[in-house]
């Protein structure tokens, strides 16, 4: 338990650094001309050695984010990885002059109080392994994520900053899901992981480039938290501590309520972005 509420927390730190990193890189990119999901913007990105200082950092805290799943119940680690928000905001006040009011450095406070009551809580990883509906079902779903892109991406404004964020949570929601349920090469859900993770990838990045980065990344984690979480508890047997319950709802409720509250910082500090490029997401499989 231990080993995996270190590895959930290294990777929120890896990933909240890897944010503000990317915004710099990605923002220093020359900007598209089309709308919807941008499958050069990533290309355009690439060229900037900051953005790819970030994604190095995505890798490493991709490697924490698979020790901790093995390890603890998904509720708990897609808590943690919300709260990259909180360090994305705090990295963002220091490296980009990003300002944070009072009720933001009380969001960030609500998230760490929220993970505390979640690592108190927290039973140890569910032993279910699911069936092989549930397999080919993440597998569908990464598909589906695909799906919700291309219908996302023809929205205006802000409709379409959701649409595409909530399928980019929802991608890194299967990955998270599809982490627990690979036994093999043969596997679907090691497909799931794959394109889970790439769609999720390639949607962020297009919801971010036009439109709110608010909306945007509030979408995302409600889409990588909520879904997983019940998945995790009805299907794989995660469960808290006996008589924790309460506590760990409470705990998860904070965390996530917190990073909504600090979605904005999802871009690296920018509140809203217009024509110029976004930051690349969160993170990478």
């Amino acid at each position: 338990m231990i080993v995996g509420m270190v590895a959930a927390l290294g990777a929120a730190v890896c990933f909240g650094v890897a944010s503000v990193l990317q915004a710099k890189g990605a923002r220093a990119a020359e900007p598209g001309s089309g709308s919807g999901v941008d499958t050069r913007l990533l290309a355009r990105a690439l060229a900037q050695r900051v953005y790819l200082a970030g994604l190095a950092l995505d890798a490493a805290g991709f490697g924490c984010e698979l020790v901790a799943l093995r390890r603890m119940p998904i509720y708990a680690v897609g808590a943690a990885l919300a709260a990259s928000l909180a360090v994305t905001a705090v990295a963002a006040a220091r490296l980009l002059g990003a300002a944070l009011d009072r009720t933001e450095w009380a969001a960030v406070g609500t998230v760490c109080g929220g993970l505390a009551l979640l690592g108190l809580a927290a039973g140890g990883e569910g032993h279910g392994h699911g069936g092989a509906g549930l397999r080919w079902g993440t597998l569908a779903a990464a598909g589906g994520v695909l799906l919700v892109g291309a219908v996302a991406g023809r929205l205006p404004g802000r409709a379409r900053a959701a649409g595409l964020g909530l399928g980019a949570g929802l991608g890194f929601g299967v990955v998270e899901v599809a982490v627990r349920l690979v036994d093999g090469v043969a596997s679907p859900a090691l497909y799931a992981l794959l394109l889970g993770g790439g769609a999720a990838f390639l949607l962020l990045t297009s919801a971010l480039s036009r439109g709110s980065v608010t909306t945007a990344t509030a979408a995302m984690v409600v889409g990588e938290t909520v879904g997983p979480a019940l998945v995790g508890v009805l299907a794989l047997g995660d469960r808290t501590r006996a008589g924790w319950a309460p506590v760990a709802v409470a705990g998860f409720a904070l965390a996530v309520l917190g990073a909504l509250v600090l979605a904005r910082f999802g871009e690296g500090g920018a509140v809203e972005a217009g024509p110029v490029p976004a930051r690349e997401p969160v993170r990478t499989p």
